[in-house]
């Protein structure tokens, strides 16, 4: 299980559990990807609602990365992610908020 204490965010692949986790790299290269010239740009993006299912990708790829993945959204596209476009979602979501404070107590 992703440790949210270090920023981690469990999400299940194609049946196969992965730990995403947003790097200083990983957000950078995902700075570059989505065009943004800041961390506050590429939090108000998806905090404003003003993200799609490609920055999601992006974000999930960035997450993956950072947990050691080596992979790139080309992989993705055909994989099946369990509880589908919402689950991912949520993962990305939770991947970002966790990157930047800390968990509550109880979190997991």
């Amino acid at each position: 299980m992703g440790n949210p204490w270090s920023g981690e965010v469990d999400i299940r692949i194609d049946g196969e559990r992965r730990v995403m986790k947003l790097t200083l790299g990983a957000l950078a290269e995902l700075e570059g990807d989505l065009g943004a010239e800041t961390l506050v740009d590429l939090v108000t993006r998806f905090e404003g609602g003003a993200f799609s299912s490609a920055d999601v990708l992006r974000l999930i790829v960035a997450g993956l990365r950072g947990g050691g993945w080596r992979g790139g959204a080309a992989d993705l596209l055909s994989a099946e992610i369990d509880g589908g476009p919402v689950a991912a979602a949520r993962a990305a979501a939770q991947l970002l908020v966790r990157a930047f404070q800390l968990p509550e107590p109880g979190d997991g």
